[in-house]
């Protein structure tokens, strides 16, 4: 199988899953499966990680591993944080702006410096973390919860990367079809943001 393919798989499977707010705790799993379909089960979650695979494909270079990396690192801090219980102000604003913010540099086709994208990557990645590590199960292993969520996001960054792959393989309708994703989920943002989704 050509490696476009292979990659064009993986994104289409980190992709599939996506269902209500990612905040769900319900059902008997901890430790590791429960970290991991945190982010996974929850459309704000998914939006905003596939956004940063997006957005880091749309700036290349070096941002393709860098950004993705930065999210995942700091997102484990703000997970340490929700963790040991320390609060971080309007967590869930935070995660909504983010898909609103990362949709809108995605339709925007902003081409910043990688240190900015890097630093918008880590203050949204903050309250993502926090909200995960906040709804860690009380039986759970910290490590392993934690290593499940970053997994998982690190695979929701190569689906955003793929896609972003999949759309630059257009040709040239690739503005117009990023565009249009970006803004969508910038809209989706919004409706989460207002509580309509």
């Amino acid at each position: 199988m050509v490696p476009q393919r292979r990659l064009a798989l993986a994104a289409l499977a980190a992709l599939v899953p996506t269902a209500a707010m990612a905040h769900t705790g319900v059902g008997d799993v901890g430790g590791f499966a429960h970290g991991f379909w945190h982010p996974i089960t929850g459309l704000d979650h998914v939006l905003a990680m596939v956004l940063v695979g997006m957005l880091a494909w749309q700036l290349g270079n070096r941002a393709l591993w860098l950004v993705p990396a930065t999210f995942v690192l700091v997102m484990a801090v703000g997970g340490a944080l929700g963790v040991a219980g320390i609060a971080i102000p309007l967590v869930e604003l935070g995660i909504a702006l983010s898909v609103v913010v990362l949709g809108a540099a995605v339709a925007l086709g902003i081409r910043a410096p990688v240190a900015v994208a890097m630093g918008i990557a880590g203050l949204f990645a903050i309250f993502h973390g926090h909200a995960h590590g906040a709804e860690m199960p009380v039986d759970a292993s910290g490590l392993t919860y934690g290593m499940g969520f970053m997994i998982a996001t690190a695979l929701l960054h190569v689906g955003g990367l793929g896609l972003g792959f999949l759309i630059g393989a257009a040709g040239d309708r690739y503005g117009l079809v990023m565009r249009s994703a970006g803004g969508l989920a910038a809209i989706a943002g919004l409706a989460i943001l207002t509580g309509v989704l």
